[in-house]
């Protein structure tokens, strides 16, 4: 079974108690209600369950997302069903679930904090779901200025600083536009050693077997590929750029 087929087992849960009561719908048999999040334990429960929890934290931020610059596009829909493979017997669920999180009062904020909480002993798990935000922001061939706020907010509450948040957005650059020193989160005065080390910093948290191993599900690799891509290239700019060989 899909992720996808999966987290809709969240679906009743957002529908009665909020993001909340969905994300921990998700888990295993309800075991969790709401009084006991003050005591959640990230680390106590399974894989199976972060990735679930993922794909869910996907779907209701992209549902936010898409409705922050006022309007919702065929595109930026089209995107999330095709661009992160859910099969044709899920679709009409995660619709279901997607249009509920868009229609609803309750603000991303508190859903974010809600989902950085959970996270918070795995920032690598947080930048990737940041990425996969901007992936869907730029479905239509354009990220509008709310969509930007929408993001850095994002990206603040679940505890990024600048250089990080910019390093995020570089990805989404072509290689020919991003700026390889942002792109690996360093400074143009650093040392060739200290770049080497965050590059290598970067491909080995983000790599996909590191990223499934904290809970990714495998439905988002391709989209991780790609940032490894960005990554890649930015260190080959700069080893042109000193003549490093």
């Amino acid at each position: 079974m899909s992720i996808w087929g999966k987290v809709i087992g969240g679906i009743a849960g957002f529908s009665i108690g909020g993001p909340l009561g969905a994300i921990l719908g998700v888990m295993a048999g309800n075991i969790f209600d709401k009084k006991s999040i003050k005591n959640f334990n990230y680390k106590n429960i399974s894989n199976e369950q972060k990735q679930s929890i993922f794909a869910f934290s996907i779907i209701v931020l992209s549902a936010k997302l898409a409705k922050s610059d006022g309007t919702v596009t065929k595109d930026e829909i089209n995107a999330f069903k095709e661009k992160f493979k859910i099969p044709k017997d899920n679709i009409n669920k995660v619709s279901r679930l997607f249009n509920e999180a868009k229609k609803s009062t309750y603000g991303y904020e508190k859903i974010a904090q809600q989902i950085s909480y959970i996270f918070s002993d795995n920032k690598i798990i947080l930048e990737e779901l940041l990425n996969n935000l901007f992936y869907i922001a730029e479905a239509d061939g354009n990220i509008s200025k709310e969509e930007v706020l929408f993001l850095k907010n994002i990206s603040n509450i679940f505890g990024f600083n600048d250089v990080t948040f910019e390093r995020i957005y570089q990805y989404r650059l072509t290689n020919v536009n991003s700026d390889p020193f942002k792109t690996l989160g360093v400074k143009r005065s650093d040392s060739n050693e200290t770049i080497r080390k965050a590059w290598l910093q970067i491909i080995k948290e983000h790599h996909p077997d590191n990223l499934i191993s904290k809970g990714m599900p495998k439905e988002f690799i391709d989209q991780a590929n790609k940032e490894l891509s960005s990554v890649n290239n930015a260190y080959d700019k700069i080893k042109k750029l000193r003549n490093i060989k």
